[in-house]
C-alpha cells in the first residue's frame, strides 16, 4: 500500500507516511471497527429472540438498530469529531471503545423495551467517537495516492465485525437455548440475547488500552501542510456540543448570531416539530419521529452555527456541490446496505425456517468475508482508476447499484437456501464497494483541519437516511402488510424489496458528481483561502 520505500520511522522519529507502523496502526484500527459493528450488528441474530421475550415489533427492533442508536451516534459525533481535529485522536478512540463496548454489556441486563433503548443510545454516543478520528488519523499516515485503499481496508471492520456479529450471536443463541431449555435453571436467570451482548461487549475494554498505546502523527503530514495545535481543545468540543445539542442550541445561536438566527432557528424547530407530528399521526410510532426529528433539528442547528463560527469550513461543506452530492449519495446507497444487512438473517429465519446458528455461520461470515473482499477492492480499484481519471473513484460507487440489484432480488425471491446464501455473499461484496472511494473523495475536498468535522457530518448523514430511516422503514412496512393479512416472512420479503429504489435516488447523486468533482478538487486551496482559511502553510 505504501507509495515510498516502507521502514518504520523518519529520521526525525515521526512514524513514516505509509510505512510498517502506519500499516501498524491501520491493523489495529480495522480491529477497532471490527468491535464497533460486532456490538452494533449483533441485534441482527438476536431480533427474534428479542421480539419473544419483550414482546416488540419489527418496527421497534428497526428503531432499536436503526434510530436509537443512529441518532445518538450522528449529534454526538459533530462535537467528537471536533474533539478529533483539535485534541490526540487516539485518546478519543480508546476512550470511546470502553464506553461503547461497556454499553454493549449493559444491554445484557435489559429487561424491557425502554432500558435496552437507552443503552443503544449509550452505543451510539461510544461509537460517535471512531470513525471521524480514524479518518483523520489514517489520513495523516497515508499519502492522497493510497488513501482510499488505506481507508477501504478500515472500513472492511464494518463487515468483519457485522458478520463475525451475526456468527457469534446466533452460535450464543442456540448453544444458550440448548444448554439452559428451562430458563430459571440458567446463571442469573440470564437469556440467550442478553448472554449475547455480555460476550461480545467485555472484550473491546480490553483492547482500549492497545489502542492508547498508538504514535500520534502530525496533523497533515502525508500531503506536507502543517497545522497549529489548539490551544484549548475542550472549550472548542463545548462549543461544538452546545451547537448542536437541544436545548442548548437555542442560548448557542442568540450568543454568536443574534436574535435573527435565534428567529431563524425557531423557525426550523416548528417546522421539524410539525413533521414529525405529522409522521407519528400518521404511523403511530412516538419514539422513532420524536427522536429523528431531535437528530435533524440538532443536525441544523449545527450547520447555522458552524456558518457564523467557522465560514471556511462550512463553505468547503456546504458551497462545494460535489460534496453534496457525496453527503446524499452515498446515504442512500447506506439505506440499502444496512436495512439488507439488518433484516437479512432474520428473513431467513422466518422464510426458510433455520436455526440461528446456521443462518450466523453461514450468512455471517459469507458478509464478512464478502464485505472485506468488496470493500477492499473498491478501494484498490478507486485509487488505480484514479490515477488515469479525476472521477475514477466514482466509477467505484455507480457500479454499486448496478452489481447489487440482482443479487439482493435473487436472494430475496430464490427458494433455494444455497442460492439465497451465495446472492446474498455476492451483496455482501458488491455493494460495499463505495465506502473506501465516498470517504477519500471526502477527505480530498477539505483541508486537513476540517477533515473529522466534516467527516462527522458526512457519517451523520449516512447515519440519519441509512441506519436511522432504512432498517425502521423496512420494519413498518413490514407490520403493514403483516396487519393486512399477510405472512410476516412475505410482508418482511416485499418490503425489502420495496426498498431497492433507493438505489435510483443514489445514482442520480453520483451521476451528478461526474460533472463537479474534477473542478472542486483542482480549486481546493483556492476555494479555501477565498472562504477565509488562513491555515495553509
Amino acid at each position: 500500500m505504501s507509495d515510498k520505500p516502507s521502514s518504520g520511522h523518519t529520521s526525525g522519529g515521526e512514524p513514516e507516511v505509509g510505512g510498517r507502523y502506519a500499516k501498524y496502526v491501520l491493523f489495529i484500527l480495522v480491529i477497532v471497527y471490527v468491535f464497533n459493528f460486532i456490538d452494533r450488528q449483533i441485534l441482527s441474530i438476536l431480533a427474534e429472540e428479542i421480539k419473544a421475550d419483550i414482546g416488540v415489533t419489527d418496527a421497534q427492533i428497526g428503531f432499536l438498530y436503526g434510530t436509537a442508536f443512529a441518532v445518538f451516534y450522528a449529534i454526538f459525533g459533530i462535537p467528537l469529531g471536533r474533539l478529533a481535529d483539535v485534541w490526540v485522536r487516539k485518546s478519543l478512540i480508546a476512550g470511546g471503545l470502553v464506553f461503547w463496548s461497556l454499553m454493549t454489556a449493559l444491554s445484557g441486563t435489559a429487561q424491557s423495551f425502554g432500558s435496552l433503548a437507552v443503552f443503544r443510545f449509550g452505543v451510539g454516543i461510544g461509537e460517535a467517537s471512531a470513525t471521524p478520528a480514524a479518518f483523520s488519523l489514517l489520513s495523516d499516515y497515508f499519502s492522497p495516492k493510497v488513501r482510499a485503499t488505506a481507508l477501504a481496508v478500515y472500513s472492511s471492520g464494518i463487515y468483519i465485525g457485522a458478520g463475525i456479529g451475526t456468527f457469534l450471536g446466533g452460535m450464543v443463541v442456540d448453544n444458550w437455548n440448548l444448554a439452559y431449555p428451562d430458563i430459571s435453571s440458567a446463571p442469573l436467570g440470564l437469556k440467550a440475547w442478553q448472554v449475547a451482548f455480555l460476550v461480545v461487549g467485555i472484550p473491546g475494554i480490553l483492547m482500549a488500552f492497545l489502542v492508547r498505546s498508538l504514535k500520534e502523527p502530525r496533523r497533515g503530514q502525508s500531503e506536507g501542510l502543517s497545522s497549529t495545535p489548539h490551544q484549548h481543545p475542550f472549550k472548542a468540543t463545548f462549543d461544538e456540543l452546545i451547537a448542536v445539542m437541544p436545548p442548548l442550541t437555542l442560548y448557542n445561536l442568540l450568543r454568536v448570531g443574534g436574535v435573527k438566527v435565534l428567529l431563524l432557528n425557531i423557525l426550523v424547530l416548528v417546522a421539524v416539530s410539525g413533521l414529525a407530528w405529522a409522521l407519528i399521526e400518521a404511523t403511530g410510532n412516538i419514539a422513532q419521529w420524536a427522536a429523528l426529528g431531535v437528530g435533524v433539528y440538532a443536525a441544523v442547528s449545527w450547520v447555522q452555527n458552524i456558518r457564523i463560527r467557522d465560514p471556511a469550513t462550512y463553505a468547503m461543506i456546504f458551497r462545494c456541490k460535489s460534496m453534496i452530492c457525496m453527503c446524499w449519495g452515498m446515504p442512500c446507497i447506506a439505506f440499502i446496505t444496512y436495512s439488507i444487512g439488518f433484516w437479512g438473517a432474520p428473513f431467513m429465519l422466518r422464510v426458510h425456517n433455520l436455526s440461528a446458528s446456521d443462518v450466523g455461520l453461514y450468512l455471517g461470515l459469507g458478509a464478512a468475508l464478502g464485505g472485506w473482499i468488496g470493500v477492499t477492492a473498491g478501494g484498490v480499484i478507486s485509487d488505480l482508476l484514479r490515477r488515469t481519471t479525476i472521477n475514477g473513484r466514482l466509477y467505484v460507487m455507480i457500479a454499486v447499484p448496478i452489481l447489487s440489484t440482482p443479487f439482493v432480488y435473487v436472494f430475496l425471491t430464490t427458494e433455494s437456501i444455497n442460492t439465497a446464501y451465495f446472492c446474498f455473499f455476492m451483496f455482501s461484496i458488491f455493494s460495499p464497494m463505495w465506502t473506501g472511494a465516498g470517504a477519500t473523495t471526502v477527505n480530498d475536498l477539505l483541508m486537513p483541519r476540517m477533515r473529522a468535522i466534516a467527516s462527522a457530518f458526512y457519517i451523520m448523514m449516512i447515519t440519519f437516511i441509512g441506519l436511522a430511516l432504512g432498517p425502521y422503514l423496512i420494519g413498518f412496512v413490514s407490520d403493514s402488510i403483516t396487519s393486512s393479512g399477510v405472512e410476516s416472512g412475505e410482508a418482511l420479503r416485499q418490503a425489502m424489496i420495496f426498498a431497492l429504489w433507493m438505489f435510483v435516488i443514489a445514482s442520480v447523486f453520483i451521476l451528478a458528481a461526474f460533472r463537479y468533482l474534477g473542478q472542486d478538487e483542482a480549486t481546493r486551496l483556492e476555494r479555501a483561502k477565498a472562504a477565509g482559511e488562513s491555515d495553509l502553510d
